[in-house]
């Protein structure tokens, strides 16, 4: 049984605000010390799956850096799978960037076909989650599935945002409706699926109209698979699953990580999530600091008398003396100066808070208000910066010459534009 794995990772990822700006969405840092690719890779590997498809897109070059030839996974390997990065291209006929995740796949057939796999995993570089994928692919064999859907449960009020399934008591799909704006249920699809591969080389190489174009799993496969009668089947996922496709979800996933038990164990030596990890010193935490109910990355450096709670330090972050760090996420690099304070933020890579400076803030009621502090910005001393705000990346100290009282409004966006798309 051959199978080939397809990561899907060209996401621009605009809800991740400044955090993509200059990189793609599944090349963010997660956790301290990895991305957030590193889990459905890892997911491969563990699983016993070493031939694998990257389809990158929007900004490839921090991936194509991070992933390389592959090593830290074991997927440096040529004639027994390995990894391969592949990005669009125009050969003898013009193409263009992919317009759905299908498309993606179908620019990419030739690629996906090499080895003549029996069975494609079709994932998503994007999710956090731990998956036996082995085990996904024997439920496909076992109900002799044209196609299978990884579901999971959501809140009803979240539904909408999901492709909603509708199953009989033997799993078989009996509808799929793409993200509806009156969900009738609250099955939704994880966006991970199991393909014959026959059955994909078929569905991808269907006629399509203007009217009805086969670009995408979600809106146009699945639903004209049923169309057709193909056996498609929905495996029930019961573990930690979560798309951290905005500044909220991203927030949630790191705070879910400090919960008790944390709701993904990352200790778990049965199950390890591989990464590239740099030589950083072990971390100093000096006399009279406090740290509690944290992850703190090596190289950190928490000097005297600061304070971290329910945070996540990444390698390098320096906070300095009488500085406090409540509910953020630190990225690698970034400097907390003396008496500052970042409550409820994400300050992204080489990010300076100045010294009595205040950003953020833990609101009692009503929205979790997150601030976004892009990378290598620097905030200046003693000013306040409101939650819910948005500093994009390269800000310098003369860009808040406008707020002379030293205060930026909740809400507000300096350097940073809201993507239409």
């Amino acid at each position: 049984m051959k199978v080939k794995s397809v990561i899907l990772a060209g996401g621009e990822g605009t809800r991740l605000a400044t955090l993509t700006a200059k990189r793609a969405k599944p090349a963010v840092p997660f956790a301290g010390k990895y991305r957030i690719i590193d889990f459905t890779l890892s997911n491969c590997v563990n699983s016993g799956l070493f031939d694998v498809l990257i389809l990158t897109q929007y900004r490839p070059h921090s991936l194509n850096d991070h992933i390389a030839r592959g090593r830290p996974w074991d997927l440096d390997r040529s004639f027994t799978g390995g990894v391969q990065l592949l990005q669009p291209f125009k050969g003898r006929y013009d193409t263009d960037w992919y317009a759905g995740t299908a498309d993606a796949v179908r620019q990419n057939l030739n690629f996906v076909r090499r080895g003549r796999p029996d069975y494609v995993l079709i994932l998503s570089g994007d999710h956090i989650y731990e998956m036996d994928y082995d085990v996904l692919i024997q439920f496909h064999i076992d109900k002799g599935a044209d196609a299978t859907v990884c579901t999971i449960r959501v809140p009803m009020d979240e539904a909408s945002r999901y492709g909603i399934l509708d199953v009989d008591d033997d799993y078989a799909v009996r509808e799929f409706l793409e993200k509806p704006a009156n969900p009738p249920g609250n099955l939704a699809s994880m966006g991970v699926y199991v393909f014959s591969y026959a059955v994909l080389e078929h569905m991808l190489r269907e006629d399509a109209d203007e009217t009805r174009p086969m670009n995408d799993f979600g809106h146009h496969i699945l639903p004209k698979m049923l169309e057709e009668g193909m056996a498609i089947f929905a495996y029930p996922y019961g573990g930690y699953w979560i798309d951290v496709g905005t500044v909220e979800a991203y927030w949630e996933a790191h705070m879910d990580l400090l919960s008790s038990p944390p709701s993904l164990n990352l200790n778990d030596r049965t199950w390890v999530i591989h990464t590239v990890s740099e030589e950083r010193p072990p971390v100093f935490i000096h006399a009279g600091a406090q740290v509690r109910n944290s992850l703190v990355t090596d190289g950190a450096v928490i000097a005297e008398g600061a304070i971290v709670e329910r945070s996540v330090l990444s390698p390098g972050v320096y906070i300095g003396p009488n500085a406090i760090v409540r509910e953020s996420v630190i990225l690698t690099d970034a400097y907390v100066e003396a008496g500052a304070v970042v409550e409820r933020c994400i300050v992204d890579k080489l990010a300076v808070i100045g010294h009595n400076a205040h950003v953020g803030a833990i609101q009692d009621v009503g929205e979790l208000g997150i601030t976004c502090i892009g990378k290598n910005t620097h905030v200046p001393a003693g000013y306040t910066i409101g939650h819910s705000a948005i500093l994009g990346t390269d800000i310098r100290i003369e860009d808040f010459s406008q707020y002379t009282d030293k205060v930026v409004p909740s809400g507000t966006k300096i350097g940073y534009k809201t993507s239409k798309k």
